[in-house]
């Protein structure tokens, strides 16, 4: 049984921020904390006051976590980037709306003096005699504390409070992770019951000491007051799930019928459980458990079943073709999701040559009169500022030169279509031929296939390149208009031209002629697609989107000799190409060397940060492992900014999960001149001074399945419908049977089958119930045997 806790967070955009640049612009970027812990950074939006990311992150995370924090920085080439602002929410504000938080909130300053993080660790005693009553504060040790000197350490100590006594412990020199293990006893004196304090400093020989954070018996979970000004605002989505995962076998009932909602006939299915969550949910709880659904028939070998059951309702439902998988339904969303799971790497082999190749080349494209620069498209002509004639056709015919190795990838990648997409076009053709047999009608099972694989997949991977981890970075302007220009023709594509000459863009019309052209071709495309032939689907059991053997990550990366001589110096870190797969963590000098070094994944025991201040070197991290003889080794690694540290953090801490010796605390400093830097102890085999983060980590397309999560989250969307549950099944037993009416055998026998089905719905309601109720049961079990823990105190100002 294992606890769970996850954050759902989108950055959608932002509005009013403060110029920093002497351009009277700014190039914001989000870096977003969970308890002072960088998580994520989004892309830099150049050249924009009102930024828009839409940028999604998973973070699971350890169940104690206190706050998150966003800050809006503005990125600068030389020196430190610029703070903006902030957005600091506390655990406890998160968790008041089950619906998450999805609005504007106003940026506040961000004073370094007040830049609280870390943890104190106190034991405190009330003693009585014949003198009075005494506190005993045994001030035991702190970590992770904030740097507060150049040296990217503090100089900390603490000072107690209680009633109108103070009495502070020694100075700890050079160190964020201090221990002082002091006993301070302070003695009652006259007055009112007085709340005990705890404040840490840091000591400064010139000028005033630094707050490094305080503790009190009123505020051990408080948070900064935010202050706001006029720095803009954020518009943000967030929302915590956190949950108890029960073992394997208490979820089996659930599962069995789940499986048997999709192999039963859509007409009998009005009270399964698939169709009870359709009703249930919309919006991005749809699109989340549709993610789950589409997992957990995945692991089970079963996603080809599982949209043939979710497209037979939708087909079954529509009476306008013009709308035929146009809403978001769980079909929709569910096909879509499916898409991104199994055919990522699919799409980056389609789309990343020519993306690329738009990024790098930046050229200027436009073929909207309203949205033309002239002096901007002066640099396309040797003869002084172009006509706009003249600018439509320099851009016509770059735009062919990138749409059309576009198209020519996307109808020539048949073969490298993943299977089980193949699989599931060629169901949803026949479902759609079948209820639409008409000879008019014979584009919709075309239509069909295209609407999803054209205009959900490829061209949104087009229009936002980030999104879909084809870049790393957003587009800067004149680069995300061309982007959109493409995206534009692609849609008209997959609509078969239907759209074509309508609406107000008729400027797109010098592109028509191709783009009818490629209609043609995608007809041909579409049906060698789904001329495919193999069992229902591919894989069974536990599944898994990666293979073990597969590369889960790769690139270059800065990797310091285990062992140096002398001082760790920069130098000491050497480049070379690394493969991280379910079963090594291999490296070499170069992606081609034939020789490698591999690491066994399940000799990994933690994966963690490494302070600045222990090389000098930023996007540090450690791989700690473990030989047979049991002895630890450490290799250090610089990754090329945050983003790819917290992409190699997460990727590693996932291969790493299911190792048993993992190691509770660990060093984020480095052994050098005989002491740890971090907290200055001088045995190289000193218990780590700080907790390790294992169950931090980033998610993504190509997680491992989890059936047991998913199911879990299944369980917890139908509790919310198990009154309309209990409405039907009243609904359906007041309902007598019809008497037989003397009319005919014919009418008998139709009344005979609507009573079986009558019948089959009370029973397949009254066993969902009882599921649920199992279930519950369960949870209420391991709840009460989990009472009693305690939640650590952390700093606040």
């Amino acid at each position: 049984m294992a606890r769970s806790s996850c954050l759902s967070v989108r950055v959608v955009e932002g509005r009013a921020l403060p110029a920093k640049d002497v351009s009277g612009s700014s190039d914001p970027y989000c870096l977003m904390k969970v308890d002072d812990e960088v998580v994520a950074r989004t892309a830099t939006v150049w050249r924009s006051l009102s930024p828009f990311w839409g940028e999604e992150y998973t973070v699971h995370l350890p169940l104690d976590f206190h706050h998150l924090a966003f800050y809006v920085l503005d990125e600068d080439t030389v020196g430190h980037d610029d703070v903006i602002g902030k957005i600091s929410l506390s655990r406890e504000a998160i968790v008041a709306d089950p619906r998450g938080i999805d609005s504007w909130i106003n940026l506040s300053p961000v004073d370094p003096d007040a830049e609280v993080q870390g943890e104190i660790r106190l034991a405190v005693q009330m003693l009585e005699d014949v003198r009075g009553r005494c506190l005993r504060c045994h001030v035991l040790q702190a970590r992770d504390l904030a740097p507060r000197d150049i040296s990217g350490t503090s100089d900390p100590f603490a000072r107690v409070f209680w009633g109108n006594q103070s009495l502070e412990t020694s100075t700890i020199k050079k160190t964020r992770f201090p221990h002082w293990d002091e006993v301070l006893e302070l003695w009652e004196t006259p007055g009112g019951p007085s709340p005990l304090r705890v404040e840490l400093w840091d000591w400064d020989m010139v000028g005033k000491n630094d707050f490094l954070g305080m503790v009190s018996d009123n505020t051990l979970h408080g948070s900064p007051v935010p202050l706001w000004g006029n720095l803009g605002a954020l518009r943000l989505k967030v929302r915590l799930t956190e949950d108890r995962v029960l073992p394997s076998q208490y979820y089996q009932p659930l599962t069995e019928l789940l499986v048997g909602s999709v192999l039963q006939p859509v007409e009998d299915d009005a009270a399964s459980p698939l169709a009870l969550l359709e009703e249930l949910t919309s919006g991005d709880c749809r699109q989340d458990l549709a993610t789950k659904l589409v997992k957990l028939f995945l692991g089970r070998g079963l996603a080809g079943p599982f949209l043939d059951y979710l497209t037979r309702r939708e087909v079954a439902r529509t009476t306008d073709p013009n709308t035929l998988f146009r809403s978001n339904s769980l079909a929709s969303k569910s096909m879509e999701q499916f898409m991104k799971l199994v055919g990522m790497r699919y799409l980056h082999e389609v789309l990343k040559p020519t993306v690329s190749r738009v990024f790098e080349e930046k050229k200027y494209m436009e073929l909207d009169p309203c949205k033309m620069d002239l002096g901007r498209a002066r640099r396309i002509s040797f003869k002084g500022t172009p006509s706009e004639e003249q600018v439509r056709e320099t851009s016509l015919g770059l735009l062919m030169g990138y749409l059309g190795p576009i198209v020519d990838a996307i109808l020539g990648s048949v073969g490298r279509c993943p299977p089980a997409m193949r699989l599931a076009f060629r169901r949803l053709r026949q479902r759609v031929e079948e209820r639409f047999p008409q000879a008019e009608q014979q584009d919709l099972k075309y239509l069909a296939i295209s609407g999803f694989l054209f205009l959900r997949f490829f061209a949104p991977a087009i229009l936002t390149p980030k999104l879909f981890d084809l870049r790393d970075q957003h587009a800067d302007p004149q680069t995300s208009r061309s982007l959109l220009l493409l995206a534009k023709a692609v849609q008209s594509i997959g609509n078969l031209g239907q759209q074509l000459g309508q609406g107000k863009e008729l400027w797109m019309a010098p592109l028509h002629p191709f783009l009818l052209q490629s209609v043609a071709r995608v007809r041909d495309f579409l049906d060698q697609l789904v001329d495919v032939h193999g069992g229902d689907e591919t894989g069974g059991p536990a599944t898994a989107l990666v293979p073990p053997s597969a590369t889960m990550r790769e690139g270059y990366l800065l990797k310091r000799k285990e062992q140096p001589a002398g001082l760790a110096t920069r130098f000491a870190f050497k480049k070379r190409y690394f493969w991280l797969s379910g079963e090594t963590f291999s490296y070499a000098k170069t992606p081609e060397w034939q020789t490698r070094t591999s690491i066994p994944v399940s000799h990994i025991c933690a994966v963690e940060r490494v302070d600045e201040g222990a090389f000098q070197l930023p996007h540090v991290m450690q791989v700690v492992t473990q030989d047979g003889a049991g002895a630890l080794h450490t290799t250090y690694l610089q990754c090329k900014n945050v983003n790819d540290l917290n992409q190699w953090l997460s990727a590693l801490r996932k291969a790493s999960a299911p190792n048993p010796d993992k190691l509770a605390s660990c060093h984020p400093g480095a052994f050098r001149s005989a002491r740890w830097t971090c907290c200055l102890q001088a045995q190289r085999s000193a218990a780590g001074c700080s907790r390790t983060h294992s169950a931090v980590t980033l998610g993504d397309w190509s997680d491992p399945l989890d059936p047991d999560a998913e199911t879990q989250m299944v369980y917890r969307q139908l509790l919310l419908g198990r009154d309309q549950l209990r409405l039907k099944l009243l609904e359906d037993l007041s309902v007598d049977t019809p008497p037989e009416a003397d009319t005919g055998q014919g009418s008998g026998a139709t009344e005979g089958v609507c009573s079986d089905a009558l019948t089959r719905q009370r029973e397949a309601t009254t066993r969902l119930l009882e599921v649920l109720a199992d279930l519950e049961q369960a949870h209420e079990e391991f709840r009460h045997q989990e009472q009693g823990t305690v939640a650590p105190r952390p700093l606040v100002p």
